[in-house]
């Protein structure tokens, strides 16, 4: 009696691709994939959508991406802040990912979050990573935050104020701003930055040193 052979179930990667504003795009979030050598079966994004106040579940792609995924692929994102900007998601979604058997990978610092390992050590070593890595999202979201609501309302506050800021059109919009201060707090050098968003070097120092100011030079413009 002849048996029928059994489905295989390929290994696949895919790519998580967020952004939260019109102004930004998910295309370079892609590019920066492919440079960095990843290849993808399938790409799902979210365009539009917070990660500070909706869970990865709550999306319409994360929603998707969850139901797709399998033990055994891998999941790409540009850093886990793609993922969400609240501390607690991220860090449940990580967990809940590689008791899946689902690998996760990060484009920026190169990071792999691999559920197999059972080593008492590496474990400790790689959740306290996936911790600060989502801490650091969740505080960045919220100085970025501040920031621009303080520049803009100074900004609004002095009409001399937002004369001078106005002056010279800026060499950045919204998105580079964001992508700048994702990178800078990410601890990538302004050198690089500069290189990679194709903006002045002087500018990304610029908005390393007073980020409030940009966010208000930028609204002026807008």
């Amino acid at each position: 009696m002849r048996t029928s052979p059994q489905k295989t179930l390929l290994m696949q990667t895919f790519l998580y691709a967020r952004v939260s504003t019109i102004d930004q795009t998910i295309s370079h979030q892609r590019t920066q994939a492919e440079a960095a050598g990843f290849t993808f079966d399938e790409v799902i994004q979210d365009e539009g959508v917070s990660g500070v106040s909706t869970r990865l579940q709550d999306r319409k792609g994360g929603a998707l991406l969850l139901q797709k995924l399998r033990k055994g692929d891998t999941l790409v994102v540009r850093w886990v802040d793609r993922l969400g900007r609240n501390y607690q998601d991220v860090t449940e979604t990580i967990r809940d990912l590689m008791k899946r058997g689902v690998v996760v990978r990060t484009i920026i610092n190169g990071m792999t979050f691999d559920g197999s390992t059972k080593d008492p050590m590496q474990q400790a070593v790689r959740d306290a990573l996936i911790g600060f890595m989502a801490a650091s999202a969740q505080a960045q979201a919220e100085a970025t935050k501040e920031a621009q609501k303080a520049g803009i309302r100074a900004a609004l506050e002095s009409q001399e104020a937002a004369t001078k800021y106005r002056g010279r059109k800026p060499s950045f919009d919204a998105h580079k701003l964001q992508q700048t201060q994702d990178l800078l707090t990410m601890g990538v050098a302004p050198a690089h930055i500069a290189k990679e968003l194709g903006i002045p070097r002087s500018t990304v120092y610029r908005i390393k040193d007073d980020p409030a100011k940009m966010a208000a030079v930028l609204q002026a413009w807008t």
